[in-house]
């Protein structure tokens, strides 16, 4: 028997239909703890601050580049640069992640950058990628 760790992933995403596809796709899942959804980097910002001990913190924190307040690229900047968070996995993900978005962010420190998925398929591929990870 495989003894596999449980992933706490924390997700930023503005548009109400890829939150909710985010969590119907992969609340099942047994491999992950899904951390409440926000709706954009300030809100994962604050998220992170009330968390008192850092046991709580997420592994993975994927964030969508296009966000109202706080872009995922100025999240990951800020995350980055903050002694308490720069070990923590993150991932950019995006509609249309070109070639610039892809260095910009690779730049920063993303650990990957993902094209948003479209079906159940393409979620649990990503999470699967998200495994990956350092």
């Amino acid at each position: 028997m495989v003894n596999m760790m449980t992933k706490k992933i924390l997700l930023a995403e503005d548009d109400i239909d890829d939150r909710e596809f985010f969590h119907d796709f992969l609340c099942n899942r047994k491999d992950i703890e899904l951390l409440p959804i926000v709706e954009n980097g300030d809100e994962i910002i604050q998220y992170l601050e009330g968390l008192s001990d850092v046991t709580s913190l997420p592994d993975v924190i994927i964030l969508d580049q296009n966000m109202p307040k706080r872009s995922g690229l100025k999240t990951l900047q800020y995350l980055k640069e903050n002694e308490r968070y720069n070990h923590i996995n993150v991932v950019i993900y995006s509609t249309f992640a070109d070639e610039n978005l892809t260095e910009k962010s690779f730049s920063l420190g993303a650990n990957s950058v993902i094209t948003k998925p479209t079906n159940m398929e393409g979620y649990h591929k990503m999470i699967d990628e998200v495994f990956m990870l350092g």
